[in-house]
C-alpha cells in the first residue's frame, strides 16, 4: 500500500492512455472508475511489466498512492468534477495533488482552487492536448497553481510529455487557473486554423475547380514548407482516404461541425477582456452557421449570385492559397497569444509566452513549425505586445499579404464563404492604421448619449451640444 506514484480518476480514453503512457515510463500508476468494464479493460491492456493497479473503490484507491498524493481527474468538466473531488476529499491528507486534466472553464479551476486551499489541498487546472495518440505517446501539458507544489508531479509530467529537441513540452505555466485559460486559448487558436484550413479546401473545391488528389497532394506538400504542422498533416491524410465503395471519405461526411464549447468560450473571454480575436470569433459562427443545414438548402435555390468564372492561372493560384493561409495562420496565433498577455496581467497568471510557445511545439493539435519562431521572439523580447511586431514575424507577414488579399478578392467575386481569411485580414489591416474611424464612432456616441469624447488636439473630456 502506499506505494504508487501517481493516480488517475476516469479511464476512459485520456485516462486510460495517460496511465498507460506513466507506467511505460517506470512509474507506478493506480487508476480509479465506477466502471467496472473500463477498470477490467485496462489491467487487461497493460504490460505484465506495468506497474499498475485499478479499482471501483474510492478509498482504496487513494490508499494506494504515496504521499503526497498526486491524483488527477480525467472526467468530463463541470459537475462530475466537483463530484469526483468530494468522494475523494474524505480520504485525502493535507500536502495532497488535485489535478483536473479536462478542458474546465478557468473560472470553475479558480473557484476549486480556493476552496480546497482551505482544505489545506493542492488544486492544479491542466490542459492537456494530443488526444488519444498523445496521451499515449506524449502530449503537451498546461499546469497551472501551486508552484512548489509542481515538484511533485515534474519528474513524472516531464517523462511523459512529449519532447521536441529534447526539451518536454510540459512546464508550470503560472498561478491559479493558468493552465485551464492557456489550454481554452489553445483551443481558440486550434478553431481558427480548422476553419482556415477548411475555406481554403473549399475555395481549391469549389473556386478553383482542382481535383480531389491534387487537393490531397498539395497539403501533403504544403506540410514540408514552412506550413508544416499537425493540423496540415492530418488534413493530407484525411483527403486521402476512401470509403469501402471507392468514393472518397470527405465527400461522405456531413457538413454539420460539432463542438464541445472551448472556442465560444475563448471568443467571449476575449470580449471581456477586449482583445480584439476576429479569426475565432469567425470560425465558432460558422461551425454555428454549419448547424443551420435546412436553411441552408432553402437559401441555396434562392439567394442567387451569377458570377461567370474567368480562367485562372492554376499554380499561381495555388501559391496565393498557401500565402493566404500562412498568413491566415500567423494572425490567429498572434490574435490568442495576445489574449494570453493581456490575460496574464488581468488574472496574474504571470504567463511567460516563450514558454507557453515552446510547449505548443509538439503533442499539441496546434503544433506547428513556426512556433519555433513565436518562441525565438518572445526569447529575445519578453516584453513583445503583440507578436506581429516582431520584425521577422512582421517580414513574413508582408510577403505573403499579396497571396490573401487576392484569394479574398476570388472568394468574393465567385460568392464562396470565407470569414476566417477575411477577418484575419481585416485584423491585419486594423492593426497596422494609425488612425481608425472610430472616431466618428465617438461623435455618434455623444450625440445620442453625451457620453463625451477626447481631443487629439488638446487634453480632457469634451461634450457638444450636436442638435443646436
Amino acid at each position: 500500500m502506499s506505494t504508487f506514484d501517481f493516480g488517475i480518476v476516469g479511464l476512459g480514453v485520456m485516462g486510460r492512455n495517460l496511465l498507460l503512457n506513466i507506467a511505460s515510463h517506470k512509474f507506478a500508476a493506480a487508476g480509479l472508475d465506477l466502471d467496472t468494464e473500463k477498470v477490467n479493460s485496462l489491467k487487461e491492456e497493460a504490460n505484465p511489466e506495468h506497474s499498475i493497479e485499478a479499482t471501483t473503490d474510492v478509498k482504496h484507491f487513494v490508499e494506494l498512492i504515496q504521499r503526497p498524493r498526486a491524483i488527477m481527474l480525467l472526467v468530463p468538466a463541470g459537475k462530475p468534477v466537483d463530484s469526483a473531488i468530494q468522494s475523494l476529499l474524505p480520504h485525502l491528507d493535507q500536502g495532497d495533488i488535485i489535478i483536473d486534466g479536462g478542458n474546465t472553464y478557468f473560472t470553475d479551476t479558480d473557484r476549486r482552487f480556493l476552496e480546497l486551499s482551505e482544505k489545506g489541498i493542492h488544486f492544479f487546472g491542466m490542459g492537456i492536448s494530443g488526444g488519444e495518440k498523445g496521451a499515449r505517446l506524449g502530449p503537451s501539458m498546461m499546469p497551472g497553481g501551486d508552484k512548489k507544489a509542481y515538484e511533485r508531479l515534474r519528474p513524472i509530467f516531464e517523462a511523459i510529455a512529449a519532447k521536441v529537441d529534447g526539451e518536454p513540452c510540459v512546464e508550470y505555466l503560472g498561478n491559479g487557473s493558468a493552465g485551464n485559460y492557456v489550454k481554452m486559448v489553445h483551443n481558440g487558436i486550434e478553431y481558427g486554423i480548422m476553419q482556415l484550413i477548411s475555406e481554403i479546401y473549399d475555395l481549391m473545391k469549389r473556386g478553383y475547380n482542382l481535383d480531389e488528389d491534387t487537393i490531397q497532394k498539395t497539403f501533403e506538400e504544403w506540410n514540408q514548407t514552412d506550413l508544416k504542422s499537425y493540423l496540415i498533416e492530418i488534413t493530407g491524410h484525411i483527403l486521402k482516404e476512401k470509403d469501402p465503395s471507392g468514393v472518397k471519405l470527405i465527400n461522405l461526411i456531413s457538413d454539420w461541425a460539432k463542438s464541445k464549447g472551448t472556442g465560444k468560450w475563448t471568443s467571449q473571454n476575449a470580449m471581456d477582456l477586449q482583445v480584439p480575436a476576429p479569426t475565432i470569433d469567425a470560425a465558432v459562427v460558422m461551425r454555428d452557421m454549419s448547424k443551420s443545414k435546412p436553411e441552408r438548402i432553402e437559401a441555396s435555390a434562392k439567394l442567387i449570385w451569377n458570377q461567370k468564372q474567368t480562367d485562372v492561372n492554376v499554380d499561381e493560384a495555388v501559391k496565393s492559397l498557401k500565402d493566404a493561409l500562412f498568413f491566415s495562420i500567423l494572425i490567429t496565433y498572434a490574435q490568442g497569444l495576445a489574449m494570453l498577455k493581456t490575460a496574464s496581467k488581468e488574472y496574474n497568471y504571470e504567463l511567460n509566452l516563450e514558454t507557453v510557445t515552446k510547449i505548443w511545439r509538439g503533442g499539441c493539435i496546434i503544433r506547428a513549425v513556426v512556433l519555433e519562431d513565436f518562441r525565438k521572439a518572445f526569447t529575445a523580447n519578453p516584453e513583445l505586445a503583440n507578436i506581429l511586431l516582431d520584425d521577422n514575424i512582421a517580414s513574413k507577414l508582408n510577403e505573403s499579404q499579396k497571396g490573401i488579399r487576392e484569394i479574398i478578392q476570388f472568394a468574393v467575386q465567385n460568392g464562396i464563404p470565407a470569414a476566417g481569411l477575411m477577418n484575419s485580414l481585416a485584423y491585419f489591416d486594423a492593426y497596422r492604421s494609425e488612425n481608425l474611424p472610430t472616431n466618428l464612432i465617438q461623435a455618434q456616441r455623444d450625440y445620442f448619449g453625451a457620453h463625451t469624447y477626447e481631443r487629439i488636439d488638446v487634453p480632457g473630456v469634451f461634450h457638444t451640444q450636436w442638435n443646436e
